[in-house]
C-alpha cells in the first residue's frame, strides 16, 4: 500500500521499490479492496524479496516491523513505521492502517520533493 501511495500521489516523480523480509504468495486481497476503494489498482503486484542490491540502490529505506532482517548500509536514511499488519485483517481494520500509510507517505513526499526537485529514489 505504502508503495502505490508513493507512485499515485507523487505523481510518479519517486522511483518506488517494494519487498519484504517475507514476502506472501500474494498481495493482500483486503489491501487490494482498501487501495481500490482510493482509485488504486494493486491487484497486478507481486510481493518480493527484499534484496541487498535495492537497499544500495535506495536513498531512502521505510520498514515496517522488519528487523534485523533489513539489511542496514551506511549513508541510507531508515524509517521504521509501525503499523498495524493487515495480514488476515477485514477491511473495516485495513481501513485505518491504510489511512496512515497514506498520511505518512504524504509526509515523506514532503520531505522528498521540495519544490522545484522532480526526482529521488524510494524503497
Amino acid at each position: 500500500m505504502a508503495a502505490a501511495y508513493l507512485h499515485h500521489l507523487s505523481n510518479g516523480r519517486v522511483e518506488v521499490r517494494s519487498a519484504g523480509s517475507a514476502p506472501g504468495v500474494a498481495v493482500n486481497p483486503t489491501a487490494v479492496e482498501a487501495m481500490a476503494e482510493e482509485g488504486i489498482d494493486i491487484s497486478a503486484n507481486q510481493p518480493r524479496v527484499l534484496t541487498d542490491e535495492a537497499v544500495q540502490a535506495s536513498d531512502v529505506v521505510i520498514t515496517m516491523g522488519c528487523g534485523d532482517a533489513c539489511p542496514i548500509y551506511p549513508g541510507k536514511r531508515y524509517e521504521d513505521w509501525e503499523l498495524d499488519d493487515p495480514a488476515g485483517q477485514g477491511i473495516v481494520t485495513v481501513r485505518p492502517i491504510r489511512d496512515a500509510i497514506r498520511d505518512r507517505v504524504e509526509t515523506l513526499i514532503t520531505e522528498l520533493l521540495p519544490a522545484g526537485n522532480s526526482s529521488t529514489e524510494e524503497s
